[in-house]
This record gives C-alpha cells, sequence and structure tokens, in this order.
C-alpha cells in the first residue's frame, strides 16, 4: 500500500479514518499494527495498561487484513483496526488472567467470548489484553498480578477501574477500539478520569459470557476516543449471541444512524447531583458549560433532580452477592491470596439473607419503573460523570478524604446500573488541575441512540482532549 496521504498522524488517528485510508490504500493495517506496537513499547513501562501484548499474532492478522484489502475484499467492517480486549473477557490464544493470582496461568486459552468473536469475525485485529482490577471489583485498577495501573494525565494518579487499562490505551490511542464492562460504573468511570468516550449500553444488547459474577448489573460496551468509533464498534459487538444466558431484546438500533442536524424538540434534565452529592466546584462548573451547548444545538434543558434517594444499599447488597459467588470456586488457601477488599466484601455477601436479597431485587425494580417514568418527560438526563478528579494510583479511596469505598466516590454511575439504561461519559473539558472532566449522558432504556446522537453532536463542539506528553 501507497504511504497515507491524510494530514493525521497514527498517533492520534480514529478507526474511521483508519478505515477510509484502507479502502483508499492510503495505509496499511500492518503499518498500523506496528505503530500502534513500537508506541506500546515506549508508553505501556509507564502506564501498565496491558496484561498481555500479542505482538506475532497482532502482526500476523496485520498481514491477512492487508492482503484482504489490497485484493479488494475487506472480510468485515473492522478489517485491520486494532483493538484490545479487557482482561475479563476471554479471548482464544491469549491469556486470561481475571487479574487475580488465584487464576491458571496455564489457561487453556482456547475460547473466544461473544465480543471476541464477533470483533474477529469483523477483521478487527486483537494486539492484547487490558488490565483490570481482581475479577473488577473496583473503581479503580491494580491487583497483585500484575501491579498498578496508571493514569496517562499524571501517572502519580489512577485512571479508575475497573477497565482502566482500557481507558489508559484508549487516551494513548495505543488500539483504536477497546473493549471495557461496567458493573457499576467500570466504563464511565476510567473515560472520565482520562479523557475518553465510553457507553454503557443498555443491557442486553451486547452478549455476555460466560456470565459476570455480577449477574445483570454488568455491562459491555466500547471505550474510545470519539463517540462515532464507539457507534463503529457497538454495529458489530451488539449482535445475538446463544450463549448468553441474559440475553435482552434482540432488535438492537442501527448504530451508525447519522445525528439530527440539531436537538430542537429534545427536552433535557440537568441535575448537578442527584439532589444529595457533593461535587468539586471545577467540574461542576466544567459540566454546566458543557450542558450549555445543548441549549445551542436547540434543546430545552431543565435543571431537575430524578428523585430518587441514593441506592448505595440496593447496589451493595447486590453487588456484595455477586462476590460472594467467586467464594465457591476456591478453597481456604486461594481465597487468602484475593485483593483483601474483594475478600471482604465477598465474605460480606455470603452473610446476606435470602430477604435482604429480595428486597434489594425489589427495591431495583422500583428504581426502574421511577426512571422510566421520569424518562416520559425527557430525552436524556445529564449529570457529572464524576464528583471528584482522579486521585493517588494504588488507593481504593482518595487518601485522607471521606470514602470508605469506592462506591461512595461514584454515586453517578451505579444507580444506572441497577436500571440498566444507556450512559455514556463524554470528555467535556479540565478541571483546575487540567485533568479530564467526564459528562454523564443517560438515556431510556433500548434509547441508545438518543445518548450516541447527542455526544456526536457536542463532540464536535468540544475540544478533543490528549494526554500531555
Amino acid at each position: 500500500m501507497t504511504h497515507r496521504d491524510t494530514p493525521a498522524e497514527l498517533s492520534q488517528i480514529t478507526a474511521s479514518q483508519a478505515l477510509a485510508q484502507f479502502r483508499r490504500k492510503a495505509l496499511s493495517p500492518v503499518e498500523l499494527v506496528e505503530d500502534c506496537l513500537a508506541r506500546i513499547e515506549r508508553d505501556n513501562p509507564r502506564v501498565n495498561a496491558f496484561s498481555y501484548v500479542g505482538a506475532e499474532q497482532a502482526l500476523e492478522a496485520a498481514r491477512q487484513s492487508e492482503a484482504r484489502w489490497l485484493a479488494g475484499e475487506p472480510c468485515g467492517e473492522l478489517d485491520g483496526v486494532p483493538i484490545t480486549i479487557k482482561d475479563l473477557t476471554p479471548t482464544r490464544g491469549m491469556p486470561c488472567r481475571m487479574g487475580s493470582a488465584t487464576s491458571n496461568p496455564d489457561g487453556p486459552w482456547d475460547t473466544d467470548a461473544p465480543i471476541s468473536r464477533h470483533l474477529r469475525n469483523a477483521g478487527a485485529v486483537v494486539i492484547g489484553k487490558t488490565t483490570s482490577p481482581e475479577f473488577g471489583w473496583k473503581g479503580v485498577t491494580d491487583n497483585a498480578l500484575h501491579g498498578i495501573t496508571r493514569n496517562p494525565w499524571d501517572t502519580r494518579l489512577t485512571p479508575g477501574g475497573s477497565s482502566g487499562g482500557a481507558g489508559a490505551a484508549a487516551a494513548l490511542n495505543l488500539g483504536l477500539l477497546h473493549q471495557g464492562s461496567d458493573a457499576g460504573g467500570s466504563i464511565r468511570i476510567p473515560c472520565s478520569f482520562t479523557g475518553t468516550f465510553g457507553i454503557k449500553p443498555t443491557f442486553g444488547w451486547v452478549p455476555q459470557w460466560p456470565a459476570s459474577a455480577m449477574s445483570t448489573l454488568s455491562h459491555l460496551g466500547p471505550m474510545t476516543r470519539t463517540a462515532e468509533d464507539s457507534a463503529l464498534m457497538l454495529n458489530v459487538i451488539a449482535q445475538p449471541d446463544p450463549r448468553d444466558g441474559y440475553a435482552g431484546n434482540p432488535r438492537c438500533p442501527a448504530w451508525l444512524t447519522p445525528p439530527p442536524p440539531d436537538l430542537e424538540g429534545w427536552r433535557i434534565a440537568y441535575s448537578a447531583d442527584l439532589g444529595h452529592v457533593q461535587v468539586a466546584p471545577d467540574i461542576a462548573a466544567c459540566v454546566e458549560k458543557a450542558v450549555g451547548l445543548l441549549e445551542e444545538l436547540g434543546a430545552t434543558v431543565e435543571y431537575v433532580d430524578p428523585g430518587f434517594q441514593d441506592p448505595i444499599d440496593t447496589f451493595n447488597t447486590l453487588w456484595f452477592a455477586g462476590a460472594s459467588q467467586v467464594l465457591e470456586r476456591l478453597d481456604e488457601a486461594q481465597q487468602q491470596r484475593l485483593d483483601p477488599g474483594f475478600l471482604d466484601i465477598a465474605r460480606r455477601g455470603r452473610d446476606i439473607s435470602l430477604q435482604h436479597y429480595l428486597d434489594a431485587r425489589r427495591q431495583r425494580a422500583e428504581l426502574t419503573a421511577h426512571m422510566a417514568s421520569f424518562h416520559e418527560r425527557y430525552d436524556l438526563l445529564l449529570t457529572p460523570t464524576m464528583p471528584i478528579a482522579p486521585f493517588a494510583a494504588g488507593h481504593n479511596t482518595p487518601p485522607g478524604g471521606p470514602y470508605k469505598e469506592w462506591m461512595d466516590w461514584t454515586p453517578f454511575s451505579y444507580p444506572f446500573n441497577l436500571t440498566q439504561q444507556p450512559a455514556a461519559s463524554l470528555p467535556c473539558g479540565l478541571d483546575g488541575q487540567g485533568l479530564p472532566v467526564g459528562l454523564h449522558l443517560v438515556g431510556p432504556k433500548f434509547e441508545d441512540l438518543k445518548v450516541m446522537h447527542a455526544a456526536r453532536l457536542l463532540e464536535t463542539r468540544l475540544t478533543p482532549l490528549q494526554p500531555p506528553t
């Protein structure tokens, strides 16, 4: 293939741009993958975003993709695009350690989860696996097996979690599309902390197998540098798979449908604090400025809270109960190798009574119905994604702060895992420390295109964020 003929540097190129250049034979998948691998070799030692890099596998897949493009016969929508998969997701030929020293280092690694299979079938080149805390249990990313993952904006700080490796990789464009998972904010937290875009789609759009220990709290979705690239990825991964025991509505949206020219007629609710959250003033100001852009796009924005009390007790009951399932597979010696924080919540989950668990299920259903009623009046609900800035890496909560557990500092994310609504984090500027701020867009269940279209329109009016080099 000939040398690329557009000004976009490979370190900044998006998946949409790369595919356009492949079609014109202006860029080779081999050239793009070689560039990604070279930058991983250079940048990963300082951020620790990868639990595994499959350089030879990726280069061979890229060479096969190049041959298909030269013949004018790409095999799918993502042919030749370098991607990453989270360590929690089985991917054939690559370790899936779940961030845990209790996992078998010898595999076997012979099966693709649905999301891995869909991406490979579309021609995507898997360059590696990204880091997660043990079993994805918390909102930061570190584990005894792979160490601490760090934020590219300031390596003293956390990128969030549990998809922190994907967030760091996306911020540095170490791969163009990244898979995350989100059972309480694990896509949106790192996207906010790293200045990237990510969406937790409506539960059931993206199939899961094996089933998450967190059951129907857990959503799989994309983490990318642009909302357009996330739509491109969703168009591939949001396909049914018969192994998914919690399959949702199989009639997915047409993800690549272009957004409307404006938001005339849209009614949007903006809640700065959900009525009970303390938000850092510089973050609140940044988010409010971004919300103003929606009015410029023609939407009617109302300052209104959604009207529910903090459901943290409901969430924790279901979360802890889910964590307790892991203990059933481990003997006492293995349990002692677990992250102490994870072991604590798993043991607390084991003590939850059936009645307490069923009460939480009922409360969840009531919250879901409440939000369905709320969205009869509003197309979207907007909030900050995070109330605080990234804090010191290697800690579960900000040192010296008022928070006891990771759920205490993520109050905007977990309610919408309970309701299974689509929710995205869009980078909307920098706080007073020069760190990224995320705008949280929540849509009605099954109305993911409203979230995606608003995000795509907003990002044309916002300055893309790039970590300092």
